[in-house]
């Protein structure tokens, strides 16, 4: 890629931390380990009771941290977005991490596509690479892109337009952004190529640990608040529960 203007955007890096001691230092040394250096790294921490707190003042000088008491994920991502003072805003949660050239390449595609608002970068996630962006999916799947946390990229202008993580949904709030971001706003967006690794995401994190029928039934829910025909809305909703049903069935038998 064209490496002009290489240094101009600034990033700010969003991460959201509560009792986050296991992946905490490898998350910051991701950062720190970039090929590419114009960028802050915004920690929100939820007043965290084990080793989060030792690790952030062991690397505080490179760090902006805000620690103190909150409601849940999506209003720490707020706190952060609020606090941002770069170009471009991406989401990196403390179990996670990026690839040396990971702020590189988003850079580049930035330089080199001045109209999109957002970048999807390919990532390892479930030991697969997921790569790709599909929009025209989202109308009956949200299974339309790489990653939300590690893969995610926006214009700090472009998130401001679209406005803040609804925080009314504790588990896929990302998933109602994205809504507005691309059916409402018909912001413009592109993903990396599959060699073209962002980073890493780790099993075992908040997402895991949600129970399918709330996970659904939330899916549902952000469908029906951003005006979706409720008769599709229903329809998506009983196949994908019948779907589950059946794998559930399938692995009963196994």
């Amino acid at each position: 890629m064209n490496n002009k203007n290489t240094n101009k955007i600034k990033f700010s890096i969003i991460t959201v931390t509560k009792n986050s001691e296991k992946y905490l230092e490898r998350n910051i040394l991701s950062l720190k380990k970039q090929i590419y250096n114009n960028y802050e790294h915004i920690i929100i921490d939820s007043n965290s009771k084990d080793k989060t707190k030792k690790i952030l003042r062991k690397y505080k000088s490179g760090l902006r941290i805000l620690s103190e008491e909150d409601e849940g994920l999506y209003y720490a991502m707020n706190k952060g977005i609020k606090l941002a003072s770069g170009q471009v805003i991406g989401i990196l949660n403390s179990d996670d991490f990026y690839y040396p050239k990971a702020l590189k390449i988003i850079n580049d595609y930035f330089t080199n596509n001045p109209k999109i608002d957002f970048v999807f970068g390919s990532t390892i996630k479930y030991n697969k690479i997921m790569t790709g962006f599909y929009p025209w999916k989202i109308h009956w799947t949200f299974g339309f892109y790489t990653t939300h946390s590690v893969g995610f990229f926006i214009k700090t202008k472009s998130q401001k337009k679209i406005g803040p993580y609804n925080t009314k949904f504790k588990y896929s709030a990302d998933y109602d952004l994205f809504y507005r971001m691309i059916v409402k706003k018909k912001m413009n967006g592109i993903a990396t190529k599959k060699n073209e690794l962002i980073g890493y995401f780790q099993p075992g994190g908040i997402s895991d640990k949600i129970k399918y029928l709330d996970y659904l039934n939330e899916n549902t829910k952000i469908r029906l608040h951003n005006n979706q025909n409720y008769f599709l809305v229903m329809l998506i909703h009983f196949l994908r529960y019948i779907k589950r049903w059946k794998l559930i069935a399938k692995q009963s038998k196994d």
